[in-house]
This record gives C-alpha cells, structure tokens and sequence, in this order.
C-alpha cells in the first residue's frame, strides 16, 4: 500500500490534482488500484488529498513510480504542494 498525503499552497489545485492522479489508474500497468479523496473539512490540521494506491509488490510500486506519467504528473504536481508525507506498507 502507498498512501501519500498533500497539501497545496492554493487549495483549489488539490481538485486538479485528484482528477489528475485518478487518470494514472488507466495509464500505469502497475496500479493495482488508485483513490484519491479531498478533504472536507479544511481544519488547521487537515491536508488537502489523500492518494491510495495499491501495488502486487514492491518491484510493481518502484515500476509505477518510475512510470513516465508519474514522472509528468509528479514534475507539474511538486510545485504547487507546501508539504507531502508518505507511508508504504504491506498489507496482510
């Protein structure tokens, strides 16, 4: 599992951002399955989105990484976020 959480310095981006991030689902092989959900609540501790992906492995999670959509997606997304955290962990 990766899960990336975003916070962007326009807010508004995080709704290109998500529909962005869904459109990898159809692009990269290696994306098992994708979700992306904005936050609602936009309390002072909230993040803007949060991306799920799911991957066979974690050769399959290096692959979609590396995947030339991603590298797009990441060179036009980097700019726009004030922060990201990361997790990746296998699921039982």
């Amino acid at each position: 599992m990766h899960v990336v959480l975003m916070k962007f310095a326009d807010g508004a981006d995080a709704a290109k951002a998500k529909l962005r991030l869904e459109e990898l689902a159809g692009v990269v092989p290696e994306i098992r399955s994708l979700r992306a959900d904005l936050d609602e609540l936009r309390t002072e501790v909230s993040w803007d989105l949060h991306l799920r992906t799911t991957h066979h492995d974690e050769a399959d999670l290096r692959a979609y990484q590396a995947h030339p959509a991603h590298q797009e997606l990441g060179a036009w997304l980097r700019p726009l976020l004030t922060s990201r955290a990361v997790v990746d962990y296998t699921q039982p």
